[in-house]
């Protein structure tokens, strides 16, 4: 009888654990499992800088999208140095972000933070400007313009508009920042799409960093130095638009004297398109934000995505700008 109660307590005991220890479980995965993993996409983004409307726009498209697109983003301003870029991506690394993006400053010297980044597992999307890496394993995708394109577009408007000319053409070059992609890539189309034609004619190229400021005063010095200019071809908007202060207060008209090709066509440089100020605009449009989220939440998951994907993009004309501008949203 003793034996009996013995075994029944045993039981009893046994059930209670049980029971207990599945109860604990239970506990454990609930609360547990969501602070390991609550299923929400980190991004960790290091932005070029803030020297320009185009910049502006492109930053606001992006904290825009990923707030939609329920992305947890954590944004550095590099200031326009590779040098903060590159501790900026190394922290990402460090707070284990799911997914690392970037403008690259310049193209060249990154293969080392972008191995550190593979080597942590964490995928690199390259946005707007590409990098000069041999090994394309560093990063997932580029997503971007094709800035050759640019520069071509812009070259064969010239092409068309001057092909009746028997004099030279005396043309000045406002160039990105050195060692840029944007910058290379645009010097190098509109060169080629201008190399048959020997009357036109690049007789000055420096780089103005994409500013207003900059435009303004490498302008400055082009007027200075050579007293025929012809064509001003600005690799943005905003150097153009620097170009036009120092053109009018050299006595000139902008848009008249001076024939002026950008790229970007950002308000700003829209309106002075329409008011015949600019001639020709070849548009890079800064609105990658909701793309690039997409792009996070595919590479996160595992799934394959082009090595490269190019926004669709178009060129501008004096009339075709004053149509575009009510609905302009950059």
């Amino acid at each position: 009888m003793r034996k009996m109660r013995t075994q029944r307590a045993i039981a009893v005991l046994a059930s209670v654990l049980l029971i207990g220890g599945v109860a604990a479980c239970g506990n454990s995965d609930t609360g547990g499992g969501g602070s390991k993993d609550d299923g929400k996409i980190t991004m960790g983004f290091s932005q070029v800088g803030a020297e320009s409307g185009w910049r502006t726009a492109n930053t606001t498209s992006i904290k825009e999208s990923a707030a939609a697109a329920g992305i947890e983003l954590k944004f550095d301003d590099a200031q326009q140095k590779q040098e903060n870029q590159i501790k900026a991506i190394r922290n990402y690394i460090q707070q284990k972000v799911d997914v690392i993006a970037f403008s690259p400053v310049v193209e060249s010297g990154w293969d080392t933070v972008l191995k550190e980044a593979k080597d942590a597992g964490i995928p690199v999307i390259l946005t707007d400007r590409s990098v000069d890496s041999a090994d394309k394993s560093l990063y997932k995708t580029f997503l971007g313009s094709d800035f050759v394109k640019e520069g071509k577009l812009a070259g064969e408007w010239l092409v068309e508009q001057k092909k009746g000319a028997t004099g030279p053409v005396n043309i000045v070059e406002l160039q990105g920042n050195t060692g840029a992609a944007p910058a290379n890539d645009r010097k190098k189309g509109f060169g080629e799409a201008i190399a048959a034609n020997p009357n036109l004619k690049i007789i000055a190229s420096q780089p103005g960093d994409f500013t207003r400021a900059g435009g303004k005063q490498v302008m400055e010095q082009f007027l200075k130095a050579n007293p025929k200019i012809d064509v001003l071809f600005a690799h943005n908007d905003d150097m153009g638009l620097g170009a036009l202060e120092a053109i009018t207060a050299a006595g000139k008209v902008p848009g008249k004297d001076i024939t002026i090709i950008t790229v970007d066509a950002v308000k700003d440089g829209m309106q002075a398109l329409a008011d015949g100020k600019f001639n020709f605009i070849a548009e890079c449009s800064p609105l990658l934000g909701p793309q690039l989220m997409d792009l996070a939440k595919k590479v996160h998951a595992g799934e394959t995505v082009p090595a490269r994907i190019e926004t669709e993009e178009t060129t501008f004309t004096q009339e075709q700008a004053k149509e575009a501008l009510p609905n302009r949203k950059y």
